[in-house]
């Protein structure tokens, strides 16, 4: 399953750049992380892998971030895997007017499981949906300082 989401964020691209590619600032607008653990590689560089932890009520999920590709400011290419699938996920930063920084993501869910296929054909808008969320949690952390924790 493929998507794409994009949000305006009224800042500058320095500034929407800085505060995406911290991992520190993650807790800000990922709803249920739990922690980070850096793996192996330069930060934000190619190869470089991270884990996350994520706690959804009762459910607990480890994941494993790999950068694959790093343009910055232009676009960072990830990839999340977890247990029944896989998340490509290619991310464009554009400068617009206004001090304005359009966020691209696009997303390809590739199910790595019988069970997650199923989740997939049946509940396609539940993955976009929690991308949005999180692109508009990031939004109002860089704009506002709103944090969910």
């Amino acid at each position: 399953m493929k998507y794409t989401s994009e949000i305006l964020i009224n800042e500058s691209i320095s500034e929407v750049i800085k505060k995406y590619s911290s991992a520190a600032n993650l807790k800000h607008w990922q709803a249920g992380l739990v922690s980070t653990e850096h793996i192996s590689g330069n930060p934000s560089e190619i190869g470089a892998t991270m884990r996350l932890i994520f706690s959804f009520g009762k459910r607990k999920m480890e994941i494993i971030e790999t950068v694959t590709k790093q343009d910055f400011p232009n676009e960072l290419h990830l990839t999340y895997t977890t247990n029944g699938v896989r998340n490509v996920q290619e991310n464009y930063f554009k400068v617009l007017e206004n001090n304005t920084t359009k966020w691209i993501s696009k997303t390809e869910c590739q199910p790595t499981s019988f069970k997650m296929s199923v989740m997939l054909f049946l509940m396609p808008g539940l993955f976009k949906k929690q991308t949005e969320t999180y692109m508009n949690n990031f939004k109002n952390f860089v704009e506002q300082g709103t944090s969910i924790c």
